[in-house]
């Protein structure tokens, strides 16, 4: 009777482990390590570039990889062009417009996973007050033990392409480029339990 009971009880915790184990995990995004790269069209001379750090939150399933979500969050005053005069002109009334919009948001409703370790991730990205549908070509870099801190971290790099006038942006329009390309880098790290 005692050896049934033991067995039953090694039994249950077996399955409690497996499915703890198997339960989506949340990731806090590193705000030293995730950022959004912006690159326009000056006039059509060049390609200037300008820099946000982001923070949020990342639920990754790992059996499920669908059901994966992000919830990513940007203080547009922290733009970075390595021109001081710049980044306090883009901040003003004629572009971003930070005193009325100081904050940027993307939120995942939807991933499609379309290989290996790559998914197309539709959310919601508000900027600029402006709410509009996005798709994030995502590739999952790496999953591992992050060797300096010892925390389970995860890796992502994206693309995307959006146009400024969807997000009532359109100084300087036509020769200033409409099209926006951005980069994304992401480390989600899972802290020590």
């Amino acid at each position: 009777m005692r050896k049934n009971i033991l067995q039953m009880v090694l039994l249950s915790l077996f399955f409690f482990a497996n499915t703890v184990f198997a339960l989506p995990q949340t990731f806090t995004l590193d705000p030293n390590h995730t950022y959004v790269l912006w690159h326009i069209s000056h006039l059509g001379f060049s390609s200037q570039s300008g820099k946000w750090y982001a923070t949020g939150t990342m639920t990754l399933d790992k059996d499920h990889p669908q059901n994966s979500k992000v919830n990513a969050s940007i203080q547009i005053n922290t733009i970075v062009t390595g021109l001081p005069a710049l980044d306090e002109h883009l901040m003003g009334p004629l572009f971003f417009d930070v005193q009325h919009f100081p904050t940027a948001t993307f939120v995942s409703n939807k991933v499609a996973i379309t290989g290996k370790d790559t998914a197309n991730v539709t959310g919601i990205l508000t900027l600029h007050g402006v709410a509009k549908p996005v798709v994030l070509n995502v590739k999952l870099n790496q999953a591992a033990m992050n060797p300096i801190s010892n925390n389970l971290t995860a890796g992502f790099s994206a693309t995307t392409q959006i146009k400024r006038s969807d997000f009532g942006m359109d100084t300087l329009s036509p020769a200033l480029g409409d099209e926006v390309q951005l980069e994304i880098e992401a480390e989600a790290v899972q802290a020590k339990k």
